[in-house]
């Protein structure tokens, strides 16, 4: 078998035992806000756990090849319209001369993300308006340093579109400040497979601007639980990035049955 095979096996073992224990579990209803790299003006609900999980992915960078799996954001809820979100990826590289490679678990970061403005998002009129602040943690296998940051983020609905935007500041591992935008349209809420995009740049230092964008769909199964797929290109560095991503996300309430 081989390993691209393997890949494939074991992301639907993952997915099956997924749905097994969500109807264990009891699960809410889950709105994905995988696969982007930006986020939405919104939080899990008081004591409520929600996993994104990305079991399959892949990353190409300039003549090096990745990868990704697992890709994880854990999101609790709390009082007052917050949530705690702590997430990493797993990045392994492929086709080594050198042989295999240790896994890196990388892109780590614990964060707080508060509600300002209550709106469509949370059933209420207008837009809804939240930020996100925290420490991006040292990685394993990857970057020894740490970091911190902010963004601010605004989202709103129409009958016909979903927009998200982000716009925020961070202090990275290398202690050089970067600057990033992003913007996320989706198609009809009420659709159950829906359309999405993603734009986002950003700016490291007195750096050029680097541009990503990123298109795929969100498959919003009844009741408890949203599928996504998704392909990114980017140029860093003068070097081109490929990426395509699938993955799952759920909502549940922990000892619910």
């Amino acid at each position: 078998m081989t390993r691209k095979a393997v890949i494939f096996r074991v992301g639907r073992i993952v997915i099956r035992a997924a749905l097994v224990v969500l109807v264990a579990l009891g699960a809410e209803d889950a709105v994905a806000y995988r696969p982007f790299d930006s986020t939405d003006a919104d939080v899990a609900g008081e004591n409520e756990f929600e996993l994104e999980l990305g079991p399959i992915g892949h990353l190409r960078q300039g003549e090096n090849r990745f990868r990704i799996a697992p890709a994880v954001i854990a999101n609790f809820g709390l009082k007052g319209d917050r949530e705690i979100v702590l997430e990493g990826r797993g990045k392994t590289q492929t086709g080594s001369a050198s042989g295999s490679s240790p896994m890196q678990f990388g892109d780590t970061a614990l964060s707080l993300k508060q509600i300002h403005r209550r709106g469509v998002l949370q059933d209420a009129a207008g837009p809804s308006v939240a930020s996100e602040c925290g420490v991006l943690l040292a990685e394993i296998n990857g970057a020894p340093g740490t970091g911190a940051g902010c963004i601010g983020i605004l989202s709103h609905r129409a009958p016909w579109a979903t927009a998200h935007v982000n716009a925020g500041a961070f202090l990275d591992r290398e202690h050089n400040w970067k600057r990033v935008l992003g913007f996320i349209l989706e198609g009809p809420h009420e659709w159950t497979v829906r359309p999405v995009m993603e734009l986002v740049t950003e700016r490291v230092g007195n750096g050029n601007w680097s541009n990503a964008v990123l298109v795929g769909m969100i498959w919003r199964l009844e009741g408890h639980l949203s599928l996504d797929v998704a392909v990114r290109t980017a140029r860093t560095n003068t070097q081109p990035v490929h990426e395509w991503r699938a993955g799952l996300t759920w909502a549940f309430q922990p000892g619910r049955r």
